[in-house]
């Protein structure tokens, strides 16, 4: 499948779940979907929810591996909620993997005020200078590198006027936001050569299974783990700091990585609360 078929069955599968129709895909048999990390019954979940999508609609595609995502909301009874989607088709174009990250503000575990879902001409455009499929996937893998254990050492490359958007809300350079979030004030490389995230314990169960090489994309799953036991660090500028975190907790993560001259240009995350330490459904092969 090319990248129009791919975005044609993402239509097709977006028109079905909008209508609440599961039967309206065509599934592959043995087909697994999975709903905020839980494996389901095909049409269970959100299918039965659902009363529409909102407007925010960023697609990206892997030809090679018959994958296709998407990022943008999903609309239900209580509020509209940050989603992320990855679908793989078989040989014969039915939809063999359909996985869902579905950020409800409600009851995910984490709530960030205002948040706001909107199209980033970075993130839609080709990439400029793409780098081979291999470095994308080490570059998005080096993020997760300097954010586990974070002590102020960077295994990536982020570019200067590189933006993290996390639950809709921009959480690198952003005044308003750094009022309750402090280090939301500095850009991507700066927060972490500050030391920043030393709680996060383990980003475990890492997966980077669709590379949109054209536009320089990378979708990437995995779990942030917090053991809690950490209460006060240093930063590297020498100030001494309380980890908000003081329980066992873990996040799963969808995140996207715009890679773009070899460097990290854009961040796109959506994520919610765990049970500490969930295991991965989708870590065996299907």
């Amino acid at each position: 499948m090319d990248r129009q078929a791919l975005y044609g069955a993402l239509d097709q599968f977006l028109d079905a779940l909008r209508a609440g129709n599961a039967a309206g895909v065509d599934w592959a048999d043995q087909a697994l979907t999975s709903e905020n990390n839980v494996l389901l019954p095909v049409g269970d979940g959100v299918w039965g929810t659902i009363a529409g999508l909102g407007d925010y609609a960023l697609r990206f595609a892997d030809p090679r591996t018959r994958q296709v995502g998407y990022f943008g909301t999903v609309i239900e009874a209580i509020e509209e909620s940050g989603f992320t989607l990855r679908l793989r088709y078989d040989a014969d174009g039915a939809v063999a993997e359909a996985e869902m990250c579905i950020v409800r503000q409600s009851d995910s575990g984490i709530k960030f005020e205002n948040p706001r879902y909107w199209t980033k001409p970075i993130l839609e455009a080709d990439a400029v200078a793409p780098a081979p499929r291999d470095a994308m996937v080490r570059l998005s893998n080096g993020y997760f590198d300097t954010l586990q254990l974070n002590d102020g050492t960077i295994h990536t490359r982020f570019h200067p006027d590189c933006q993290r958007v996390e639950n809709g809300v921009q959480t690198t350079n952003n005044p308003e936001f750094a009022k309750i979030v402090p280090v939301s004030a500095l850009g991507c490389e700066a927060q972490f050569r500050m030391g920043n995230y030393r709680y996060d314990d383990e980003l475990r169960a890492r997966r980077f299974p669709l590379v949109d090489e054209d536009r320089g994309l990378v979708l990437a799953f995995g779990f942030i783990d917090h053991s809690g036991r950490l209460d006060t660090y240093q930063l590297t500028d020498g100030r001494t700091v309380k980890s908000p975190v003081r329980r066992p907790h873990s996040f799963y993560v969808s995140e996207l990585f715009k890679i773009d001259h070899g460097m990290i240009c854009q961040i796109e995350a959506n994520f919610i609360t765990v049970p500490y330490r969930m295991p991965c459904p989708w870590d065996a092969p299907a």
